[in-house]
């Protein structure tokens, strides 16, 4: 009979060390759900660089950025509908009439789910231009922003007859008015919230002489809009109460070619220069009477139109390359 060690009462309790580690971990996996790996893998999608969007001979001039939807908007100067474009580079036609020979700025007014597109013709949609339209032409569009059925079409250019028109960019200020930039006229027209259209600054020194004059303009919360005028570089800043008073801004950087226009806040303004191929970061600490250049980003030759925000830290520039490219792009900026 083999001889048996006596056991040891407290040993007949004790599990071995890797079992009680087992057991231990076991047991926070139920009671702490939270610490699964699914969970580790939620994160907020990322926004794009770069959209490469393939869609040929769109030659778009304006963007929009539209948060509920989440997804694009751009304008065409060589088809004249509007189209969509999602984070996959999607492009869908959102809207299209006969009248659009070319659309320009546009400016998505999400609380009132409007879609303002400023309509032209300097020749560039061969299929919609007509003698009648050549350079004459300045309208307004209103869109209902979701889906896209036009709503409104209203002729600018009839305010006034017998000289050049080119509607190009457009702000809405808190009461929902419009106010349109002309570069062939040195014109900034209103469209109030009944389409009532009618001149709102008329100013010799708004004149681009033979080439383009007026371009990007943006609303300015403290009442007054910044204009810039693309043949010199100049901005303006227009008081909505006092149009006839506005001044010059005074700049430290040449801001020649300056297009598209963003306010980022009330005292940063982003700038798109097509010419200098770049977009410039401008600060005023003095109610834009004056402003310095904080920071630049280069495009490249890419021909550089206009910028929208996405959120608070991003902001995309459109780049429609040549009228006949069989793509487009959109890109983050980066300072």
């Amino acid at each position: 009979m083999a001889h048996l060690l006596p056991i040891n009462p407290a040993r007949r309790l004790t599990l071995p060390r890797f079992l009680r580690l087992a057991i231990l971990a076991i047991g926070l996996a139920t009671v702490l759900p939270g610490c699964s790996d699914d969970d580790d893998m939620v994160t907020a999608p990322a926004s794009p660089e770069f959209l490469t969007v393939r869609q040929a001979a769109l030659h778009p001039e304006g963007i929009q950025w539209d948060e509920a939807n989440k997804r694009f908007i751009v304008s065409s100067r060589t088809q004249g509908r509007i189209g969509t474009v999602k984070d996959d580079s999607t492009y869908t036609q959102l809207a299209d009439d006969a009248r659009l020979v070319s659309t320009i700025g546009l400016h998505l007014d999400a609380s009132r789910n409007r879609l303002l597109a400023a309509v032209s013709d300097a020749g560039g949609n061969a299929t919609r231009t007509s003698a009648a339209t050549l350079r004459k032409l300045a309208a307004l569009a209103i869109f209902n922003a979701s889906t896209g059925s036009l709503t409104s079409y209203i002729d600018l250019g009839a305010l006034r007859p017998g000289v050049n028109h080119f509607a190009n960019d457009i702000a809405v200020d808190a009461q929902g008015n419009a106010y349109i930039t002309d570069s062939f006229a040195p014109i900034i027209y209103k469209v109030d919230l009944q389409g009532t259209a009618s001149v709102f600054l008329e100013d010799p020194q708004l004149s681009g002489g033979t080439g383009f004059g007026l371009n990007g303009l943006v609303f300015h919360p403290d009442g007054y809009l910044i204009v810039a005028k693309a043949n010199d570089g100049t901005l303006f800043k227009v008081p909505l109460a006092t149009p006839k008073t506005f001044t010059r801004v005074t700049t430290t950087q040449s801001l020649v070619g300056a297009d598209g226009l963003l306010l980022l806040n009330p005292q940063t303004l982003l700038l798109v220069s097509g010419s200098q191929t770049t977009v410039f970061r401008l600060t005023s600490t003095d109610g834009w009477a004056s402003t310095t250049a904080s920071g630049s980003f280069a495009t490249g030759p890419v021909s550089p139109t206009t910028i929208t925000r996405r959120s608070d830290a991003d902001a995309y520039v459109l780049y429609p390359y040549q009228a006949t490219s069989p793509r487009f792009a959109i890109t983050k900026a980066k300072f």
